[in-house]
């Protein structure tokens, strides 16, 4: 019943088909790219929030360095040049993991005993 409600709709106007298109267009758009990139969004930000002294990290830019000092939007870091101010949003959580993958699977599998 729907699909012959949307074949007739289809076959009265020119124009609505060309909406249609437009409107699947922007709805495959959203749920391939817009919703997957605001959820990896959300999970950066989280693992930003989240981060603590003594942690190794890796900055976007490469920089490894342990956290030493972490205020709302800085955090220092220990690196062998010696002190760096940095920003947060500049940590990368999938560089981090990728060198740092086993401290943060503990810490993932003890917050987990605590809850």
């Amino acid at each position: 019943m729907i699909i012959i409600f949307f074949s007739l709709l289809l076959q009265l106007h020119p124009i609505t088909n060309t909406i249609w298109m437009f409107a699947l267009i922007f709805i495959i758009f959203y749920f391939f790219m817009i919703r997957p990139q605001i959820n990896k969004q959300k999970i950066e930000k989280n693992f930003q929030e989240n981060l603590k002294k003594g942690r190794n990290i890796v900055t976007n830019s490469g920089l490894h360095g342990k956290i030493i000092n972490i205020t709302d939007n800085f955090c220092v870091l220990e690196t062998i040049l010696g002190k760096i101010k940095i920003e947060k949003n500049t940590i990368s959580k999938d560089s981090t993991k990728l060198r740092y993958g086993y401290e943060w699977e503990e810490e993932k599998k003890n917050n987990l005993k605590k809850c």
